[in-house]
């Protein structure tokens, strides 16, 4: 396996000073850009959330809207050989014209 040297010069004082320099500047940057998408993304969920919750609020008000609500009572049918003596049953004579 080859070996291979790359040859470097030696880096002075300065030039590492302001590599250093320019390592903190692009790493603060990177901060405040990765804070800022956040903050981003923050915002575009939040506005989201807050649409679909208006399109939800805004359908069920619809549906309460389609529902029509009453009082009632129920009347139970009662048969007329009860409520009038003598009186032929409508069931039955149903039944028997049915046949």
């Amino acid at each position: 396996m080859p070996i291979f040297h790359i040859r470097t010069r030696p880096t002075s004082l300065p030039e590492r000073i302001f590599y250093g320099i320019l390592v903190v500047v692009v790493l603060v940057l990177g901060f405040f850009f990765l804070a800022a998408a956040l903050a981003a993304g923050a915002i575009l969920a939040a506005v989201i959330l807050i649409r679909v919750w208006w399109l939800k609020r805004k359908l069920e008000k619809a549906a309460e809207a389609e529902i029509i609500s009453a009082e009632y009572t129920v009347v139970e049918r009662e048969s007329l050989s009860t409520a009038l003596p003598g009186a032929v049953d409508t069931e039955i004579s149903r039944s028997a014209r049915d046949r």
